[in-house]
């Protein structure tokens, strides 16, 4: 099959986008209505899968524990350009009333995977088209990854060969991804070089004390008083600690301790998350909460233990692929508007496995309309703005087939 100038497949591509977007909406909104949390998502794979078995794309199964997903077209390059989405939901308990409204107790798409979801099926079907009338430009791979919200489902994906050379194509030069966001104008793309998404870690301190009636607390080695202490201390590390044009994030979330009102308990327990920008400053709060943990703790007579757990790394952008990205954007997508991201985002993102491997750009797709309001991630309350969908669709594929390498 002879390729086709991408001038002429260009011509292309916004009729296609219109006609395939109905089928995504409609998808999207199924998606919402049965969300799937972290490593669960049995259905949400069938679908997608019935998806691309129905637009004739070969796809690999089974991959990261069972619900993850590859798809592939061929193309002229040697090496293959990716797309990736993620495609769980959270457990949380919607709060909307559209008809799409999920039906799975405690759980719903708060971060709009249902959305990045339709949008990689939209891009994947309108590819298939072209490819059926001409040899793509380059090879191209979809990756469907499941359990980002906390599973690490990405490094899982990376571990299984996502990005390797497999029989059903060539290895991956280059991956994008994108996130929705509110509050960023519809039809607008947002990236930066660099970090985009920091770092995502938790950590877990034991506190021991020795119990005694409330009574007569001198008893006592009260763990409760440690715990609230190592709290406080805790956000020096990043007010006190750090360069002021660092970023760096500290929160404890969780304290327990105790189970009757008149006794001063045995132990308590704290957890929290870590974020930072620079792995320098990630290894130095990691670093610090077991330090002060274990001091702090000592002043007040009780021992602390600390585990901190590494989750996500920050999702570090490689400055080619933003330069390639801006360019695709300003010279093959006259109906989005690129805009500069001015600062990263203290949320994790596990797109960080990708862009660890290989050179990698994520990018913010814009929701923000006039007649269309959200919350925003991870709220009760938030829905996908379907108006967005058409403009992801168009994004990802010019990405696809605009990529020089």
């Amino acid at each position: 099959m002879v390729s086709t100038p991408l001038a002429a497949l260009k011509a292309r591509v916004r009729d296609l986008v219109a006609e395939e977007t109905p089928r995504a909406t409609a998808l999207r909104r199924e998606l919402h209505t049965h969300p799937e949390i972290c490593f669960e998502e049995v259905r949400t794979a069938a679908r997608i899968r019935a998806e691309l078995d129905a637009a004739g794309i070969a796809h690999a199964d089974g991959l990261a524990g069972g619900t993850g997903t590859l798809a592939f077209l061929a193309g002229a390059s040697s090496t293959a350009v990716a797309l990736r989405t993620d495609i769980d939901g959270l457990p949380i308990v919607e709060e909307g009333n559209a008809a799409w409204k999920s039906r799975t107790e405690g759980r719903m798409h708060a971060c709009g995977h249902d959305g990045h979801t339709a949008i990689l099926i939209g891009a994947a079907r309108v590819l298939k088209r072209l490819s059926q009338v001409s040899a793509l430009p380059n090879a191209v791979r979809f990756v469907f990854q499941p359990a980002e919200e906390g599973g690490a489902g990405g490094r899982r994906m990376v571990e299984d060969g996502a990005l390797d050379a497999r029989p059903e194509g060539p290895a991956v030069r280059r991956i994008y991804g994108l996130h929705n966001f509110p509050g960023v104008a519809l039809g607008v793309l947002q990236t930066r070089r660099g970090a985009l998404f920091a770092s995502s870690d938790r950590f877990e301190i034991d506190i021991h004390g020795k119990a005694a009636h409330a009574a007569w607390p001198h008893h006592g080695h009260d763990p409760i008083a440690a715990g609230s202490a190592i709290v406080t201390a805790l956000q020096t590390i990043v007010s006190r600690e750090l360069d002021p044009l660092d970023a760096g994030v500290v929160s404890v979330t969780i304290f327990r301790s105790g189970t009757a009102m008149n006794q001063i308990p045995a132990s308590a327990s704290l957890q929290g998350t870590a974020r930072a920008l620079r792995e320098e400053v990630r290894t130095h709060i990691e670093r610090r909460i077991g330090e002060i943990a274990r001091e702090v703790a000592r002043a007040h007579r009780c021992e602390a233990t600390a585990r901190y757990l590494r989750g996500y790394p920050v999702t570090k952008n490689d400055d080619a692929s933003v330069v390639e990205f801006e360019r695709i954007v300003r010279e093959e997508l006259a109906s989005q508007k690129l805009e500069h991201m001015d600062v990263p985002v203290m949320g994790g993102e596990d797109f960080a496995f990708y862009a660890e491997r290989i050179p990698a750009c994520f990018y913010i797709l814009g929701m923000e309309d006039g007649h269309w309001r959200s919350a925003h991630l991870h709220q009760p309350n938030y829905d996908f703005n379907d108006a967005a969908i058409p403009h992801g669709i168009e994004a990802m594929v010019m990405l696809a087939l605009a990529d020089r390498g």
